[in-house]
């Protein structure tokens, strides 16, 4: 974790990006966070998720309206979303809420998923709430890499256990229910939007029959390859 807080762009994004807090709905509770970068000019631009922070909600459709009266306040009529993980089912499922009036120029999907019964927690979703933080921990450190890892990996999960440190009790037991509560996307809904699917080399929570699932579902999705600190594009399939 020393390495990536000692890094020089991770510090100067840090020193010179804003991070804005924005409510969007009548409960003052509902906090957006975002770290607004680039020109004002660009009317469609990329919002990754994370690092938007997004406040605790238990359901899909809330996140959807959460998200779309965010847009709404930063002017915003469409935008690109690149999604990692949970973030990137979150994107999928913005873009088919929003399909009649769409709000999704394109997806970028991380190490994502289509279907959160690969999980297999859909039966215990609806009682995140009740548990005490240290067992939501738990499970979420549950699929970190056990055993030796080479050094950057190693940074990479202390960075990631140290951003769980800082989610409340709420604010985690919100994000395992929209990552497991019974849902999938549904592609016909968003087929006119580009898809790219990124796929990294390393460790990850998904299995291999998780991402096959995801080729299948985008079938004409450009594909990206994170091998190290580079991205490949591959052509259209």
């Amino acid at each position: 974790m020393e390495e990536i807080r000692v890094s020089p762009d991770y510090n100067w994004f840090r020193s010179t990006v804003p991070l804005k807090r924005i409510i969007v709905d009548d409960d003052d509770s509902k906090v957006w966070s975002l770290y607004d970068a680039g020109p004002k000019s660009i009317r469609c631009p990329i919002i990754f998720l994370p690092p938007l922070q997004y406040p605790v909600y238990w359901d899909l459709l809330e996140f959807c309206d959460g998200f779309r009266k965010l847009l709404d306040h930063l002017q915003l009529d469409k935008v690109h979303l690149f999604g990692a993980s949970l973030g990137g089912f979150l994107a999928q499922k913005f873009a088919e809420v929003t399909h009649k009036s769409p709000r999704v120029h394109s997806l970028i999907l991380c190490n994502s998923f289509s279907d959160t019964s690969i999980f297999n927690q859909t039966w215990t979703a609806n009682s995140f709430w009740l548990m005490p933080a240290f067992m939501l921990k738990k499970i979420v450190l549950g699929n970190f890499a056990k055993g030796p890892v080479d050094p950057k990996m190693a940074d990479a999960i202390d960075f990631m256990v140290d951003r769980l440190e800082s989610l409340n009790q709420s604010e985690l037991a919100s994000r395992l229910t929209l990552n497991c509560q019974n849902s999938y996307v549904e592609p016909h809904k968003i087929k006119d939007v580009a898809v790219t699917i990124m796929d990294v080399f390393d460790q990850s929570a998904l299995s291999h029959e998780a991402k096959e699932e995801m080729y299948k579902l985008y079938p004409n999705a450009r594909r990206a390859h994170l091998k190290t600190d580079c991205v490949r594009i591959l052509p259209i399939r």
